[in-house]
């Protein structure tokens, strides 16, 4: 379904030079658009190819245009950042180009007669609903989800298929859950005796604010005794774990496979690069960035970007450097010996 350039602008903004009347039916990189797409510069190392994409219109920033505008043949959209302006447009085309959902519920669903489900909401095949569970308007539960008891989950939010929420968690609005999540299960809490292991129960739930999406296979664990909080806005990649009492603040981005142990309290606006390692009971601050593959054991109190690791290197030099890390402490300490040697004798010859 194509649209004229005059309605993307009034819908997201931006200035338009050329004709409104352009007609576009999706949106692609400059080197694979056609003449009826729209195509966007966001990085300028890709200013080169502005003159030859087929693209019928192009995104750019003030500052591309006033460089590589002039080459381009089609309409252009300028706007603050072609970045986000780039995500807009690509969720105005998905919108206009979705298949629509269709309200009601799948005759192979079980759902609780206790169970409030809007009449707008779509319930797929071998989905369960368990009782007192609330479902939004207009949301969207695929095949095979299981809904615990007393779980709510807000307007307009969509849970791909196999999503497993446990019992009294809630989810905000306009959420998106994808294929495998488990929200709700037991966090890792036990106690030894002498050797055993005793469970302790695990009586807290997981709330999620509005807005928020959660990538295939993540895991969220319930509260101990208080709650699991992940504050509006957040985004998590695949394969995430977030272990009990965690608290991620409002807008944070965590990317794949990495883990929060229980208690870590993360800020708002903060991202959470791939496979790094958060310990737990610990505080970071708002507007920390922690680089892909880090372990943070301390807290964080003080915005920026952390990193923490070794470059990557041959086996054997690896080993070398790690031989060396393991004998630091006894060189400090030969070191200090020689210091204060050196200290002894420098007073004794200004006797």
């Amino acid at each position: 379904m194509s649209t004229r350039l005059k309605e993307l602008v009034e819908s997201l903004g931006g200035q338009l030079i050329g004709d409104a009347d352009t007609q576009v039916s999706g949106i692609a990189p400059l080197s694979d658009a056609t003449a009826s797409q729209i195509t966007f510069l966001s990085n300028p190392k890709f200013r080169p190819q502005v003159a030859q994409t087929q693209a019928a219109a192009i995104i750019l920033s003030v500052a591309d245009d006033a460089v590589v505008g002039a080459d381009f043949h089609g309409a252009r959209i300028v706007a603050a950042n072609p970045y986000a302006y780039f995500a807009k447009a690509a969720q105005f085309f998905a919108a206009r180009n979705a298949i629509p959902v269709v309200p009601g519920v799948h005759p192979a669903a079980t759902v609780d007669p206790s169970a409030q489900v809007a009449a707008s909401a779509h319930i797929g095949p071998n989905v369960v609903i368990e009782a007192d569970a609330v479902i939004g308007e207009q949301t969207r539960i695929d095949a095979g989800c299981v809904i615990g008891r007393g779980v709510k989950i807000g307007a307009n939010s969509c849970l791909y298929p196999n999503v497993t929420i446990y019992a009294a968690c809630e989810i905000g609005a306009r959420a998106i859950i994808h294929s495998g999540v488990v929200i709700g299960a037991d966090g890792f809490g036990f106690a030894n005796e002498g050797g055993t292991w005793i469970k302790i129960p695990q009586t807290g739930r997981v709330l999620i604010g509005d807005d928020v999406e959660i990538g295939a296979n993540t895991t969220i664990d319930r509260g101990a005794l208080a709650d699991t909080l992940i504050e509006e806005g957040v985004k998590m990649d695949n394969q995430i774990q977030i272990a009990h009492n965690c608290h991620i603040g409002a807008h944070t981005a965590i990317a794949a496979c990495a883990g929060i142990a229980g208690s870590a309290r993360i800020g708002k606006y903060c991202s959470i690069g791939g496979a790094a390692m958060i310990h737990g009971h610990i505080t970071i601050v708002d507007h920390v960035h922690v680089s892909a593959g880090t372990l943070a054991l301390r807290s964080i109190s003080e915005p920026g970007q952390y990193t923490g690791f070794y470059p990557i290197a041959k086996h054997g030099d690896w080993e070398k450097s790690a031989a060396l890390v393991r004998n630091l402490n006894g060189m400090r300490e030969k070191i200090r010996a020689l210091e204060k040697s050196v200290k002894q004798l420098t007073e004794k010859d200004n006797e």
